[in-house]
């Protein structure tokens, strides 16, 4: 049991530090990224919020 909530800490960490999807810093680290390398969704994610992005 123990190890289960280590194991659940460790990736609530982990997934804590992962940029909003749609941020700058978010977009900046997409443009870096290989495209060979991007899911079809931070495809589609990318097109919507770094390429057409709309101003509310």
């Amino acid at each position: 049991m123990k190890k289960l909530g280590l194991l659940l800490a460790c990736c609530a960490v982990l997934t804590a530090c992962a940029p909003e999807v749609g941020s700058k810093k978010w977009c900046d680290n997409m443009k870096e990224k290989p495209k060979g390398d991007w899911t079809a969704n931070e495809a589609a994610d990318f097109a919507k919020h770094c390429v057409f992005k709309t101003e509310e």
